[in-house]
């Protein structure tokens, strides 16, 4: 008998199609009815049950209950990571539905991956506070200086609040479609919900892309300037 880790149990969760699709869904941050997730998984609500069973006792799903209705959601932000993860590994290898990168233009720019931001937008933003010296990228290790400390203070963000979470604070998410990576952890959704609190962008209630206001866009680029 084989000692370690079951990745083939995760692989085969994962690996289903219709399954594949409902957790994509859910990569939005937002958690879902079965019905919901039926259609993002074009299958019946009875075989959706089946599929949610075996993604919720898998661990990579949790089921939330509000009043008589029930909701599903990614457990947590791992799961969300491995996602994307496994989409950038076969974007890179050509394994696409259709043309590389997301099939709208606005998810290409700027989306929600889990809770925090993606996209063009996403990279543009690590990129910059890695080259103003915020945040120390050694190898995929990203961490925040003291310098960076007092950079996200005068926008809004306490850093010393986000470590006590349990969360990392900052790490590095692949990006699937810019195959670059991008801000997760505690820090990343603290940014994109500072976004969200300045009315400086929203979300697309049809899909995971982020919209932008023209004044909010004019701030995001001001504030995440990129060297050419």
């Amino acid at each position: 008998m084989k000692e370690g880790p079951d990745i083939a149990q995760i692989g085969a969760l994962i690996g289903d199609p219709a399954r594949a699709n409902m957790l994509t869904a859910l990569m939005g941050g937002k958690a879902l009815t079965a019905t919901e997730l039926a259609a993002a998984g074009g299958i019946t609500l009875q075989t959706a049950s089946t599929h949610l069973a075996k993604l919720e006792a898998g661990g990579l799903l949790a089921q939330r209950k509000q009043g008589r209705h029930r909701y599903f959601a990614l457990a947590d932000d791992g799961v969300g990571k491995l996602l994307e993860s496994i989409m950038g590994f076969a974007a890179a290898r050509g394994h696409l539905r259709h043309r590389p990168g997301p099939k709208e233009p606005a998810l290409r720019k700027a989306r929600i991956c889990y809770d925090h931001l993606a996209g063009d937008y996403g990279v543009r933003m690590l990129d910059s506070l890695v080259t103003s010296g915020a945040i120390n990228a050694v190898g995929e290790g990203l961490s925040v200086s003291s310098e960076g400390e007092s950079q996200l203070r005068c926008i809004g963000i306490d850093v010393s609040d986000l470590k006590s979470s349990r969360r990392p604070l900052c790490r590095s998410c692949l990006d699937w479609s810019e195959r670059r990576a991008h801000l997760a952890g505690s820090l990343g959704k603290a940014l994109l919900s500072s976004f969200f609190d300045k009315g400086w962008a929203r979300r697309n209630a049809e899909s995971r892309s982020v919209i932008f206001s023209p004044e909010g866009e004019r701030q995001f680029l001001q504030l995440f300037p990129v060297e050419t």
